[in-house]
């Protein structure tokens, strides 16, 4: 490993992350614009303002953390580096997204529960009368072709990466045509008439945003505490700690393996057992492709205690 908290390995694809991310940020604030030029009356719009202005969330915490993780290296108050302020920066990010999602729900339920009419209007462009309805269905069209494009580029980064905060913007941005086919129901349906269409709509958007924060927060915190390493999209044990598990217990029978993971590193302990006789390198246990062996950054040795008299 290099000087800093990063492996040497992941120097380029980082590079590749930290640009995307730059250009996921100014996108967004486009996004973000467009929809706040005609936002009107309509809870669709304003659901999915929300969330595209939260979308500016796990960008900027991966490119905080990014910064550290390059540029922070090790020190005395700091003997690890920081490898673990992705995820920090992971977590903040299930808590927003929980938060907010919550809050948009109950919104949107308060409104369907009142029978709110929400209506919307026409603005005059050049001495024309144009509804305004017009105006977000383009705005709502504008908003899926970024976010569709820089999730599919986000996914193999994150991959390589094996990064989580990097891995929920990418599905994020992905899932936002979701979002975008609600919000044109919900203006659609406001131009036919159909006043619950924009509610029922809204908490749609939220709901979306509300599971993806709660899945984020199960395995956020599961690191936070020294969890076993769990998988990019779910809370379920990651492939590569089951299969970890397996080898040392394997060559080491009778032990017991402990794994945890800080960011994108896997640290493990084999307690009961003596180290081997040979110096090896914590990648020599790595089981699978050699080219991931990086994730596994240390392999710690606990013998047994001695008998009495020993």
């Amino acid at each position: 490993m290099s000087g800093n908290s990063l492996p040497a390995e992941l120097s380029t694809p980082m590079r590749k992350a930290i640009r995307l991310e730059y250009w996921n940020i100014f996108w967004t604030l486009t996004v973000i614009v467009t929809m706040g030029l005609v936002l009107g009356q309509s809870e669709t719009m304003k659901t999915a303002w929300v969330e595209d202005t939260l979308g500016l969330v796990p960008p900027m915490m991966f490119l905080i953390a990014a910064r550290f993780e390059r540029k922070g290296g090790r020190s005395e108050r700091f003997p690890f580096g920081y490898e673990r302020l992705n995820g920090l920066g992971f977590f903040l990010a299930a808590v927003a997204l929980s938060a907010v999602g919550a809050l948009l729900l109950y919104n949107s339920g308060m409104a369907l529960a009142a029978a709110e009419h929400a209506t919307v209007g026409s603005i005059v462009i050049f001495g024309q009368d144009i509804w305004l309805g017009w105006l977000m269905i383009a705005a709502q069209l504008y908003s899926l072709v970024p976010p569709l494009i820089i999730g599919r580029k986000e996914l193999p980064l994150a991959q390589e990466l094996n990064d989580k905060l990097l891995h929920t913007d990418a599905l994020m941005n992905k899932a936002n045509w979701l979002t975008g086919a609600a919000g044109l129901a919900g203006v659609i349906g406001l131009g036919l008439g159909r006043w619950w269409a924009d509610s029922v709509a809204a908490a749609l958007i939220s709901i979306d945003v509300l599971n993806d924060g709660i899945k984020a927060l199960r395995s956020s915190t599961a690191e936070l505490i020294d969890g076993a390493p769990r998988g990019l999209s779910s809370a379920d044990l990651s492939e590569d700690a089951l299969k970890l598990c397996d080898r040392l217990r394997e060559e080491f029978p009778g032990a017991t393996v402990r794994l945890r993971e800080t960011g994108r590193l896997i640290r493990a302990e084999v307690h009961d057992t003596h180290p081997p006789t040979d110096h090896r390198h914590p990648r020599h246990y790595w089981p699978g492709h050699k080219k991931r062996a990086w994730r596994l950054a240390q392999v710690s040795f606990i013998p047994p205690l001695p008998e009495d008299g020993d």
